[in-house]
């Protein structure tokens, strides 16, 4: 009986020390707990100051469509979410270790499998660009961001993810605002 009693015990999942459980896949509810557990803090959300698109009509109509592809790839068609989106890319081009130009840090290590800066650049979600009735609105939202509006509510992020995953750089930043299901995070001070 006390040998059955060893053999469960080994075989009992629960019984493994969390270090060992963090070392797989979170599942998604494991996930939004773990994010739920990390506090917004808000006084580091400082406001971003106004873009000011520096190029031509090509140049600022090929922005408009880099901005408004990433916002309706990683959002989908919600307008508040797309503005956070779009902030979030303004905000990296004028970031130190990011490209300078709008598609360049959207479309940033596209060529690798893995370190795309959105996933939808390396994953092939790209390659398969349907017809969306949420383009026109993106693409209004992207002008008014290259015109110098503002969406304060995720001040001057420059990362994010879904609430549904834990990347690893979580713990190295500080979160800043929560956007539907996205989470907003300022370089640690």
């Amino acid at each position: 009986m006390a040998a059955l009693a060893i053999v469960a015990s080994l075989l009992d999942t629960d019984a493994i020390a969390p270090e060992s459980k963090r070392t797989g896949q979170m599942t998604m509810a494991e996930a939004r707990t773990s994010n739920a557990k990390v506090p917004i803090v808000a006084t580091a959300r400082v406001s971003a100051a106004p873009y000011r698109f520096r190029g031509g009509p090509a140049e600022r109509a090929q922005a408009v469509d880099c901005l408004a592809t990433a916002a309706l790839y990683e959002v989908g068609d919600d307008p508040r979410g797309q503005r956070a989106v779009i902030q979030v890319v303004l905000n990296r081009s004028r970031a130190p270790g990011f490209p300078r130009t709008i598609c360049g840090v959207v479309y940033q290590g596209f060529d690798r499998t893995t370190g795309c800066q959105f996933s939808f650049t390396c994953d092939g979600s790209v390659k398969r660009r349907t017809r969306h009735y949420g383009w026109a609105a993106a693409r209004r939202i992207a002008k008014g961001a290259l015109a110098g509006r503002v969406f304060a509510g995720v001040g001057r992020a420059t990362h994010y993810h879904a609430d549904w995953m834990v990347p690893y750089w979580r713990d190295t930043m500080t979160k800043v605002a929560k956007v539907g299901p996205h989470l907003f995070y300022v370089r640690a001070a």
